[in-house]
């Protein structure tokens, strides 16, 4: 829990009746490897915070699974679309290794929301890095060859060789793996 408050902190600092609000609204998870927190046509109602773990979000398109982000330690998660809208999920969400997440119902956040406005701030600002992160995705799929996407993966993010399976990490790249491995060849 501590690990969750300092993370929140990072993003911005809330007082202590909004912590221990935050506190009591909390549920701590143990999942493992291979399980989901999210599976898509399901509604997603929670808010998670990764404490431990790695996990990652996909779609299957034509009985194919593409995967389009990952998460680690001190990352917030969910299905965003499904989370906002309260629309069946169209995404997974899969663990890729042990992990502890804590959870939060979406109507039990909204009633904090009223309470304490800092707590809206604070979920505003998670939306907010989501959107950045989001968008950079999205510019560097349509601007970047094969190996710079690779070259970006390897300068902001070099622990994902280690903890993801490099077949995930080429549908992350929008990659075949043979090509992954290819640009890793000559790395």
């Amino acid at each position: 829990m501590q690990q969750l408050l300092n993370q929140i902190n990072q993003f911005y600092s809330i007082t202590k009746n909004a912590s221990q609000a935050l506190e009591n609204c909390l549920v701590r998870l143990e999942l493992y490897k291979n399980d989901f927190l999210i599976t898509e046509g399901k509604k997603c109602t929670h808010l998670y915070f990764l404490e431990h773990g790695a996990l990652r979000g996909y779609y299957n398109l034509d009985g194919k699974e593409v995967t389009h982000w990952f998460a680690f330690e001190n990352d917030f998660v969910t299905s965003f679309h499904g989370f906002i809208t309260n629309e069946p999920c169209v995404e997974n969400i899969q663990l890729l290794e042990h992990g502890t997440v804590w959870a939060i119902e979406k109507n039990k956040l909204e009633a904090l929301y009223d309470q304490h406005p800092d707590l809206e701030r604070l979920v505003r600002i998670a939306y907010e890095k989501y959107y950045i992160r989001l968008e950079e995705r999205y510019v560097n799929a349509q601007f970047k060859t094969a190996i710079q996407l690779y070259d970006d993966l390897m300068k902001h993010m070099p622990h994902i060789l280690q903890r993801v399976p490099l077949g995930h990490i080429a549908s992350y790249l929008g990659l075949s793996q043979e090509t992954l491995s290819r640009i890793r060849g000559k790395h």
